[in-house]
């Protein structure tokens, strides 16, 4: 039974689906249960949370990703089903965070860099490492260098992740990187930026440790720099 309803939620990630009243990429699905009913269903079932969080909804993610790799899914795909995943995790929330499990892998601050004012790569990868189990604060757009250090330090953030969509405010990544340095906290920190304009060599160019092309590769990613951190 377990099964049955852990691939129901697999395939209402798939299709996008937040509850009943949503309809899905295949037609006829409204009033039929949707990722927060199903969730709410299994937490009543006694499914344990962490596997309804990785065999569920990060697995239904991990499958949009390789359908969105493969050319099959888009972006508003892709928004969809991380749109179900939140919907899930709002679910799940209380018995995570009851059970230790909710931010288990890391503390993550997240910003769109100052004068941008674009947020919708951000908010994926916000949901998406939120549903790979890293504790996330997400600072919105158009935040100031000194506002990102300044939360990061008072949350114990592991990783700072930058974003941005112009070429005249990707420059102000690299006054993240300047601002922990200069308080000292560049060694236990670490920046992964990510957006349209940015790459592998402007993250070596403004110092940060890495950069994420996509919302799948920023956990990979994050996952890649929390193991360095702790192999130091």
């Amino acid at each position: 039974m377990s099964k049955d309803i852990i691939e129901m939620i697999v395939d209402n990630v798939l299709q996008g689906r937040r509850n009943k009243d949503d309809e899905g990429i295949e037609e006829g699905t409204v009033g039929q249960p949707g990722v927060a009913e199903l969730v709410g269903d299994a937490l009543e079932k006694g499914i344990e949370p962490d596997k309804i969080l990785l065999e569920g909804l990060s697995r239904g993610m991990e499958m949009v990703g390789e359908k969105y790799e493969s050319g099959e899914y888009f972006i508003p795909d892709m928004l969809t089903a991380a749109e179900a995943v939140e919907a899930g995790m709002e679910v799940m929330e209380p018995h995570l965070v009851g059970k230790g499990e909710s931010g288990g892998k890391g503390k993550i601050v997240l910003a769109t860099v100052e004068k941008d004012l674009h947020d919708i790569g951000k908010n994926l990868v916000a949901i998406m490492l939120k549903g790979a189990g890293f504790s996330v604060t997400d600072l919105g757009i158009d935040v100031p260098a000194a506002r990102i250090v300044e939360v990061a330090e008072e949350e114990g953030a592991d990783i700072i992740g930058l974003s941005a969509l112009l070429n005249t405010t990707m420059i102000n990544m690299e006054d993240v990187v300047k601002e922990l340095e200069q308080k000292g906290l560049r060694q236990k920190v670490k920046v992964m930026i990510g957006g349209a304009p940015t790459s592998d060599d402007f993250a070596r160019e403004i110092g940060a440790d890495t950069y994420g092309k996509d919302a799948f590769a920023a956990i990979r990613e994050a996952d890649k720099l929390l193991k360095a951190g702790g192999d130091n």
